[in-house]
């Protein structure tokens, strides 16, 4: 039995003890022995604790912010469940917001300021990972490839943010990369014997960087091919973080790659399946795709010295305008225009050349030379093999096959056109080239296509330069090649005669260019074809011509009369004013054969005399003296060497100049107005004094 005292101190003690009877009010520790411990356990009860019916969270750490005292860590949090419900509810989402996919709805509540520092972060951290990269690779390619497929693996970037700015950046410097390291010559794979045969260290390691070279340059193009197809075919992937309008950017830089590839690397491997993929983008709807592809082609054709590359991006550009049935830009065959051909093999040349000496056999040898000479005879020949190895350029006999076989393909693209799709817009393109390439055409093709030319002309759909195209290819043919032909064009001299009062100056004055083209093939060249009646009429036509058309072409058309008078001397007549035979001067006649020119006289050349241009008014006063070749009305050797195109070209006004300038006025501006007495007699004169005199009398009155 216990005391009393005793029971009421161990009740006391017990409600202290309990955690379920203890007043919880109290704050007093139960334990203050064990103060450690309750801190431990109070800790891990401010845990929260996993529920089974919990969603999943995925945290995601974001860069710390710095403050002026500490680093105070971030982090977001991000439910997976949420976000695909939200997704399913929200399937349809402006442009504007498809850049903002993936993103964390606290990334979303964070202002406009720290968004774009959270941004411009992590952009500047990740240009420096790809300079860092880029600049290892320059610095040792054989030991650092691996670091190509590293930064390969950043044109995936996932981070919403800077997804775009750093797939762009990957792209330019791994092109940069790319035409840093790549060697000079094309990289062939290796046969199984060359695999299999040892080698020294240093070559195998060359051997391990070729083929990882070529291996990523190959991945590298197909990751630029297919984000220039999923823009083309408007694919979006569930995974991807770019918005459509963000991935025209990132196509059009993809484009501007293989662009620059193309015109820097012709020599390596891939060129022709660069060439595969931008073709096509010249026919691309949108106008920035096409126009640099097409100025890339015109680099290569005028870069390109052998022809090799010509010649593929030929055959595509063939293939591609006959599977769309012709419906293509008249830019893409426009750019054929920028070809370096100038030598062919022609038929008549191949029937008249000799076969070239070969090396001699072994039995020749022994045949017809001596021991020493044939001792001397290879020594020769191992010479000159030699030699040809060792030179860097290519053949002549290589470089006019490929040229050859070239403008044949040319040429089937522009007869299947004027066969087959004569009203379409490619017309003048054609035409262009037609005429850009009629001096090396072979003449079996020449009948067939004077036959076509003429029904152009004569159908009146063309316009005056399509017309002109058509006259410039068939004299451009006849005063080459075909010089040897019996055929008098008339029709085609009838009708430049007729366009030329068409032209003015309100018209496109670069169709002066070709009327200046195809006088000198008409007149000049063919002066023994052309009777003196014809050369007359048009003397007279184009002095008509240059009295409506701007100065530069003036110059141009009377440059060409000279021209004319030069090949013509009886051309004088036009300057007397006596009528050289019956009749008169039909001007309006289209015909220069029966229009009686010699019955009329040049007066266009008295009023071009008093033309504001002076060298005008040179060229004028030179051929009213007769063109001379010395005297004072002779021109000066800077005007009389120039041809009438050069002419043209120097005095143009295209860039807004006036040549000569215009010289500034000599004369000050006078301080006070003074009468001049140049036109009054005496008795105006003192009549004029006596009314300003009676006028400033009355004036001083009024004043005072």
């Amino acid at each position: 039995m216990m005391d009393e005292e005793d029971l009421k101190e161990m009740t006391a003690m017990a409600q202290k003890a309990s955690f379920i009877t203890r007043d919880l009010s109290s704050c007093g520790p139960v334990h203050s022995s064990k103060t450690k411990n309750a801190d431990v356990v109070r800790s891990y009860e401010k845990i929260p604790r996993k529920m089974a019916k919990m969603e999943e969270k995925e945290v995601i750490q974001l860069l710390p912010i710095k403050d002026k005292d500490r680093v105070i860590p971030r982090s977001i949090e991000r439910v997976k469940q949420h976000q695909e419900e939200e997704e399913k509810e929200e399937p349809a989402e402006m442009p504007e917001q498809e850049e903002d996919d993936g993103m964390p709805p606290s990334y979303m509540e964070l202002t406009p300021e720290e968004r774009e520092q959270f941004r411009i972060q992590t952009l500047n951290i990740k240009k420096q990972r790809v300079a860092s990269m880029a600049s290892a690779i320059i610095s040792d390619p054989l030991n650092n490839m691996k670091r190509v497929k590293e930064l390969r693996g950043m044109m995936m970037e996932a981070d919403p943010s800077v997804a775009v700015s750093v797939r762009k950046m990957v792209m330019v410097s791994l092109m940069e990369v790319f035409k840093d390291i790549a060697p000079t010559y094309r990289i062939r794979p290796l046969t199984s014997a060359e695999k299999n045969t040892k080698v020294k260290k240093e070559t195998q390691q060359l051997r391990e960087f070729e083929e990882s070279l070529v291996s990523q340059y190959k991945f590298y193009l197909e990751d630029l091919e297919q984000t220039i197809k999923d823009w083309k075919q408007k694919k979006r992937k569930r995974s991807q973080v770019v918005s459509f309008q963000s991935y025209r950017s990132l196509a059009e830089v993809s484009v501007r790659c293989l662009c620059e590839l193309l015109l820097s690397m012709p020599h390596f491997n891939f060129h022709n399946n660069i060439i595969v993929v931008l073709v096509p983008l010249m026919n691309d709807p949108l106008k920035k795709v096409a126009d640099m592809c097409c100025d890339a082609f015109r680099k290569l054709f005028q870069e390109d010295r052998v022809g090799r590359a010509s010649l593929a991006t030929v055959r595509v550009i063939s293939g591609l305008t006959k599977s769309l049935n012709y419906n293509v830009r008249p830019e893409m065959l426009r750019t054929l225009l920028s070809l370096r051909i100038k030598e062919v093999e022609m038929k008549k040349d191949l029937e008249a050349t000799v076969p070239k000496a070969k090396f001699m056999t072994n039995k020749e040898k022994k045949k017809n030379l001596s021991r020493m000479q044939r001792k001397w005879k290879k020594a020769e020949e191992k010479l000159e093999k030699e030699l040809l190895e060792a030179e860097a350029s290519e053949s002549k006999e290589k470089k006019t096959k490929l040229h050859t076989e070239t403008l044949n393909i040319i040429f089937l693209i522009y007869f299947r056109i004027l066969k087959k799709a004569q009203r379409s817009v490619l017309l003048p393109a054609v035409l262009e080239g037609l005429a850009n390439f009629a001096h090396l055409i072979n003449l079996e093709f020449f009948d067939d296509l004077l036959n076509v030319l003429q029904n152009l002309i004569q159908s009146g759909n063309l316009t005056n330069r399509e017309s002109l195209h058509c006259i410039q290819t068939v004299f451009t043919i006849l005063s080459g090649q075909g010089d040897a032909l019996n055929i008098d064009p008339l029709n085609f001299y009838s009708q430049l005669y007729k366009i030329l009062l068409w032209l003015h100056a309100g018209a496109p004055n670069d169709d002066i260019i070709i009327v200046l083209r195809c006088l000198d093939a008409m007149l000049t060249r063919r002066r023994k074809q052309v009777t003196l009646q014809r050369a007359m009429a048009f003397f007279k036509r184009l002095s008509v011509l240059s009295l409506h058309v701007l100065p530069n072409a003036s110059v141009g058309i009377l440059a060409a009369n000279r021209a004319t008078m030069h090949s013509f001397p009886k051309c004088d007549f036009l300057l007397d004013n006596e009528i050289q035979g019956s009749g008169f001067y039909l001007m309006e006649l289209d015909e220069p054969e029966h229009c009686s020119a010699q019955n009329t006289a040049l007066w266009e050349l008295h009023t071009l005399q008093r033309h504001f241009h002076p060298v005008v008014r040179r060229f004028a006063g030179h051929l009213s003296h007769g063109a001379p070749s010395d005297g004072s009305a002779a021109l000066s050797m800077e005007l009389s060497r120039r041809s009438p195109l050069e002419l043209f070209e120097d005095y143009s006004v295209k860039n807004m100049t006036f040549n000569p300038p215009v010289a500034s006025p000599t004369s000050k501006k006078k301080d006070q107005f003074v009468v001049g007495t140049a036109l009054l007699d005496n008795r105006l004169q003192k009549q004029a004094d006596s009314i300003l005199s009676d006028t400033h009398m009355d004036f001083t009155s009024t004043c005072h």
